[in-house]
């Protein structure tokens, strides 16, 4: 009786354990790696050999692996996984502006730090109550799950938020997604109520009919 193909498998290294794990996983922590067991010893030496890249201090992914054009949210998700990503990064996400923001816009409770890094830059939006947790939806970005607010939250972020995010993106956003039937008219409404923005919205909610 021939062994079978499993019997001559040899064990996996950690090297290749770990960039396993990197390619299932995306850019990982040192803490990460270390809830599985392994030494974050290990990502610094492979950073070391030219093996991995590390975007931003503490942040490792593998160097051939190629970033989507959200790979920056998927890092700051990875910074802040209870934080949600909102408003302009948001509408970039869903592509209704053509705004790039350089920081990466996340929605946070009052008592979250904002953390110290390098890359990517992160502006903090603090909000409480239904406008924390209203309209959170979880996003596939690189195979990994990440927090972003529905398109018509965010709509009704921009409102709430219009001194930052500009009234006029704002307006162009939500004409843009009403007619490619993105979101439809009761969504916009129960998300402007969330955020209590039900009388800012109405007189736009009403022209775009």
């Amino acid at each position: 009786m021939e062994p079978s193909r499993d019997a001559h498998r040899q064990p996996m290294t950690k090297r290749s354990e770990i960039i396993e794990i990197l390619r299932q996983n995306g850019p990982l922590r040192v803490r990460d790696l270390r809830r599985r067991g392994y030494s974050g010893g290990y990502l610094r030496k492979l950073y070391q050999q030219g093996v991995l890249d590390r975007p931003s201090r503490g942040l490792y992914a593998l160097m051939d692996d190629a970033p989507s054009e959200h790979r920056s949210l998927l890092e700051a998700s990875r910074r802040l996984p209870q934080a949600t990503v909102c408003l302009l990064s948001a509408l970039r996400f869903y592509d209704l502006t053509t705004e790039a923001p350089f920081e990466v816009w996340m929605a946070a409770s009052r008592t979250t730090r904002t953390p110290v890094v390098d890359y990517p830059a992160i502006r903090l939006v603090r909000m409480s109550g239904d406008a924390l947790q209203y309209g959170v939806e979880q996003a596939d970005i690189e195979g990994q799950s990440v927090r972003v607010f529905s398109i018509a939250k965010t709509l009704a972020d921009c409102f709430k938020f219009r001194s930052q995010v500009g009234l006029d993106v704002a307006i162009e956003a939500l004409r843009q997604a009403i007619s490619e039937k993105r979101v439809t008219m009761d969504e916009l409404w129960q998300a402007a109520a969330a955020c209590r923005q039900s009388n800012v919205m109405r007189p736009y909610l009403e022209a775009v009919v």
